[in-house]
């Protein structure tokens, strides 16, 4: 009989001890469909009254994207909705493969960010425009817009997105109302509307252009920073919507977007009265200077004359109206 030498014993001891322990440690715990909805929630219904995507749509993406918060890059990269970098990310990323080898996503530093992030890619997009223009109670209209404009590849995302929200009955965050700067929300239908109704429910007097796009009316003493602030937003966010630097000021009864303007306007064309500027009617109209531009073959320094026709939407009949420049 051979007898193994000490060394080899200890060793063996060693490797059958580790062995043991790491089977008896418990493995991570994943997150399930009630903890990710409980954890979520709050946040899709702050960003569909912020940006206009409904709660429900963006919880079931955020829960078929990041496998309910269990997937890498949602553990690792906070990213759960899959966005990758594209073209003017300058975050930082994660990279994995995906459609090919070594793709790079946009990785944020907590999960809000990517709520965040999410909203901003659709509302900011030109493909997703038309999905602005259904009810936010439209999830069917919303999961069916996502596939066509190209969200994902799956054939079946459309279908399966309606699937979650029905079998977790999502579509009832949808109906919620926000109140102040809280966590709570309360739904419509448990609102007696007979009764006194708390002005908190008015959501800071947030108003809708006629191309769909969020606004607030500036009061005496507003500054960007006070109406990020009212509203839940960045400086940077009200800056960068309105065309605006640090050092602009803002003047009551200006309208100040807090959405991005759109590529176009509900009307066809803006008449040019005295004392306006691009920055003033892509303001009035909704529509982004860089767009205006464009569309009337405008230098940057151009200065509008009273009684000018300036374009407000890519429509070829409407060269035919243009005069007197």
């Amino acid at each position: 009989m051979q007898i193994k030498p000490l060394s080899t014993l200890v060793i063996t001891l060693q490797v059958i001890f580790i062995s043991a322990t790491a089977q008896s440690q418990p493995s991570e715990p994943r997150m399930s469909k009630v903890d990710y909805i409980s954890q979520y929630s709050d946040q899709a219904i702050r960003e569909m009254h912020s940006s206009g995507v409904p709660a429900s749509i963006t919880l079931a993406q955020g829960m078929l994207e990041s496998d309910y918060g269990n997937s890498p890059l949602a553990k690792y990269a906070n990213n759960h909705f899959g966005i990758k970098c594209h073209k003017g990310w300058e975050g930082p990323t994660f990279i994995q493969d995906d459609d090919e080898r070594n793709e790079c996503f946009r990785k944020y530093y907590q999960a809000y960010d990517s709520y965040k992030d999410h909203s901003e890619f659709l509302r900011t997009r030109d493909r997703y425009a038309s999905l602005f223009e259904l009810k936010t109670t439209d999830y069917k209209g919303w999961a069916k817009g996502l596939k066509q404009t190209g969200y994902a590849t799956n054939p079946k995302y459309a279908d399966l997105l309606i699937r979650i929200i029905e079998e977790n009955e999502l579509n009832k965050y949808d109906e919620v109302v926000k109140l102040k700067d809280t966590e709570l929300a309360v739904t419509v239908d448990k609102v007696d509307m007979k009764q006194d109704v708390p002005e908190v429910l008015s959501i800071r007097s947030v108003k809708v252009s006629s191309n769909n796009i969020k606004y607030v009316i500036a009061a005496k003493g507003d500054s960007p920073a006070s109406i990020a602030k009212k509203n839940e937003m960045g400086v940077w966010q009200i800056l960068k919507y309105n065309d605006l630097d640090k050092s602009d000021p803002v003047m009551e009864g200006d309208i100040i977007y807090l959405q991005p303007k759109r590529n176009y306007a509900s009307a066809d064309l803006h008449i040019v009265k005295s004392g306006e500027t691009l920055h003033s009617i892509s303001q009035e109209q909704g529509v982004k200077i860089k767009r205006l531009l464009k569309m009337n073959d405008l230098s940057p320094n151009y200065t509008p004359k009273a009684g000018e026709k300036l374009k407000l939407r890519e429509l070829s009949k409407i060269n035919e109206q243009l005069t007197g420049r």
